[in-house]
């Protein structure tokens, strides 16, 4: 390892070490500001509206997008555009987060002034308790006026990292608050590495299944099996309910006399089923563990009739693996 590598190293420790001691200014300096804030927000009937200007513009945007992909509808609005017109995406039914961390940013004066004019909630976020910004909110919650992890004190960056912890802290109360579930979340976020985790297997699963009776004959079976080409077949009884499966291992196992036989005498009993409300990853993880390539989809409060049939295939096409 060369000696620049060594001071990078030493850099990039140091950064993080003082804005972990700003994280933890900020948790200790949480106060009911915090609480009034979601309650705030919670009774709001429209959206929330997140302004800053620089880099708390940055920050709020990021913030914005965390409300809104986790149940609270919110919507970032530039503060120097809001003055070009965008006011009136701010309505009375909406309440205001503003950022700044002087809380003196002049961009913001015209946001402020609409929110006061028109007696919309505004929640002030900054650094200095006697600031116009947080004077004038509703809600004021003030910032621990921590290092910056620069080493000049001009740069933002311990400050702005206590800004996305803030928002963060708030949409993750009004998501414990509001119940919200990953279904929810998938919901909002259908797309992606996240939306795929969270796909379930109703999402993914084939409706026209190779089902076969317990009576019918190996030679229909095997037809079934080739015509579906799902590499198996279900067995049901008289009343509909999957009583077997029948795989290569199967046939291999009944070679001899084969086509002497039924369904029933060749399949294998009891086998491993998934819910269709079950999470696709989860059905990835039982095919991997038992080492196959299909799942029937029954419901267990149902009448034990196959509703589909999940091949892993059809997961990893989903970006489920």
């Amino acid at each position: 390892m060369t000696s620049s590598t060594t001071d990078f190293l030493e850099t990039a420790r140091r950064v993080i070490a003082v804005e972990r001691a700003g994280l933890a200014q900020l948790s200790d300096s949480l106060d009911a500001s915090f609480g009034a804030a979601v309650d705030l927000i919670l009774r709001a009937r429209g959206r929330v509206i997140v302004s800053g200007m620089g880099k708390s513009g940055h920050v709020g945007r990021k913030i914005a997008a965390t409300l809104a992909s986790t149940g609270t509808p919110a919507q970032f609005v530039h503060p120097a555009e809001a003055s070009h017109g965008d006011l009136g995406m701010v309505t009375e039914n909406d309440v205001a987060l503003v950022l700044s961390n002087s809380g003196e940013t002049p961009e913001l004066s015209d946001i402020i002034a609409h929110t006061r004019r028109f007696t919309i909630p505004l929640i002030g976020v900054a650094s200095r308790a006697d600031s116009t910004l947080l004077r004038q909110s509703d809600v004021a919650i003030v910032l621990p006026r921590a290092d910056e992890a620069c080493g000049t004190g001009v740069v933002p960056t311990t400050s702005t990292t206590m800004t996305l912890a803030l928002g963060d802290a708030l949409a993750v109360a009004l998501m414990e608050h509001r119940q919200f579930t990953p279904e929810h979340f998938r919901t909002f976020h259908p797309g992606g590495k996240l939306g795929a985790r969270l796909a379930r297997v109703a999402d993914l699963m084939h409706a026209d299944m190779p089902l076969v009776g317990e009576d019918t004959p190996m030679g229909e079976v095997l037809l079934t099996i080739s015509q579906k080409g799902f590499g198996v077949a279900g067995v049901t009884d008289a009343a509909g309910r999957l009583t077997g499966i029948i795989t290569d291992g199967d046939l291999r196992r009944h070679m001899e006399g084969l086509l002497s036989l039924r369904a029933a005498e060749v399949m294998t009993a009891g086998p491993r089923t998934i819910d269709p409300g079950a999470l696709a990853e989860k059905a990835v993880a039982a095919m991997n563990a038992r080492k196959i390539t299909c799942l029937f989809v029954v419901t267990p409060e149902g009448d034990g009739a196959p509703q589909g049939i999940l091949h892993i295939h059809d997961c990893l096409r989903a970006g489920v693996a």
